[in-house]
């Protein structure tokens, strides 16, 4: 997908005002967008592999012997403790989850714990490495720009999904069409310009199905109200349901919450509790299908419990409308889990393309202006 495919006698049918249109739409948000979406996909390669990453280099904080021996109640019981030992000074408590066996509270003050989830041990706080990873997942989702980082991030990977590759794809099949064995061939052997240009098209063919995916599953994070509009046409008839629990607690009262705790989920591990910030604001209960990586559909549920007492369901992929249904997929496809250790792998692949594509796109525009300077030096 070339910005500077030399122009062929075969075409297509549009005239030839609307293939130098396309070729420099391609060109300048190459230069453009692409810088953003070069950046956004290295970033995103590289913590495809946060959980192994992070696993290896923290054992100590985020690693358990035998978790698959350790039973629910067992996690369950040391939450309660947690819940009554520390009270309103927590602001989030993690349950373990993808690399983190352990369980992590998070505190009003801004401080992070880790603890063991059947001794209850202290275990340590917040590495120098699960920092990083923290950090580098806030620069892919807003380059670390305040409130409007995510909108230029997503719009450019928007622009990319809509205008980059589509003017890309029509650029190569028009040139190669008639030789598609050209169009998927680098020619290894010939000069660096031409080595240059091959990349450029063949990882572009190659990978214009990953990219489109990842380009326009990345995007729902910010525009998910429109993503959530557009799949509401595939709903039915399913609905969230309610229910009510004849129990009152106030906030702080961590014998009520263990209760709730304690009294288990058939369907469901309990991933996340979030406290509320004043009296007016719920509990909030986030469940998981499965604790750990795993490969297939993302099955979540979320609950909340105010200060009377009352349970909501506010979500639950057994009986959510399918547009939440699908709408909860669009993080598992977009880092590749879906399609398990295969599908995160092509995803850390597909991710440092947009770079290679940007580097080898410049080159092209560059060696495309110094011939033009060369011809009118001549002239």
């Amino acid at each position: 997908m070339g910005t500077s495919v030399p122009f062929s006698n075969n075409l297509g049918t549009l005239p030839t005002t609307m293939n130098k249109t396309i070729r420099k739409i391609h060109l300048w948000l190459g230069l453009t967008c692409g810088l953003i979406v070069s950046f956004s996909g290295l970033s995103g390669s590289l913590y495809v592999w946060q959980p192994e990453i992070s696993a290896l280099i923290n054992p100590d904080l985020l690693q358990v012997e035998d978790i698959g021996d350790l039973d629910e109640r067992a996690i369950m019981e040391t939450t309660a403790s947690l819940l009554a030992t520390h009270g309103d000074s927590i602001n989030s408590i993690f349950l373990p989850y993808r690399e983190q066996q352990t369980i992590s509270v998070q505190f009003n003050n801004g401080k992070t714990c880790y603890y063991h989830p059947e001794t209850h041990v202290y275990l340590g706080g917040k590495s120098v490495s699960i920092l990083f990873f923290e950090n580098l997942l806030v620069l892919h989702r807003t380059l670390g720009i305040p409130t409007y980082g995510k909108y230029i991030v997503r719009t450019s990977a928007i622009l990319f999904f809509l205008f980059l590759l589509t003017s890309g794809i029509y650029i190569w099949t028009t040139s190669y069409r008639n030789n598609l064995k050209e169009g998927f061939t680098i020619k290894w052997k010939g000069k660096r310009k031409k080595v240059n240009f091959d990349l450029h098209k063949v990882f572009g063919a190659y990978f214009m199905v990953p990219l489109l995916i990842m380009a326009l599953s990345g995007s729902y994070f910010t525009y998910n109200y429109y993503y959530k509009s557009a799949l509401s046409l595939f709903d039915d008839n399913r609905d969230s349901t309610e229910i009510n629990v004849q129990q009152s607690f106030r906030r702080g009262d961590s014998l009520r919450l263990e209760d709730h705790l304690l009294s288990g989920n058939e369907a469901y591990a309990l991933r996340a509790i979030h406290f509320p910030k004043d009296t007016a604001d719920p509990y909030r209960f986030r469940y998981i299908k499965e604790r750990f990586i795993t490969s297939g559909l993302r099955k979540t549920k979320e609950v909340e419990l105010d200060a009377k007492g009352r349970v909501t369901v506010v979500s639950d992929f057994r009986t959510d409308p399918n547009s939440n249904r699908m709408a909860t997929q669009f993080y598992p496809i977009h880092i590749g889990e879906m399609a398990g250790t295969i599908g995160r792998i092509l995803v850390f692949v597909s991710g440092l393309v947009p770079l290679l594509l940007f580097i080898t796109g410049l080159n092209i525009y560059r060696n495309k202006k110094r011939r033009k300077t060369r011809k009118k030096d001549r002239m």
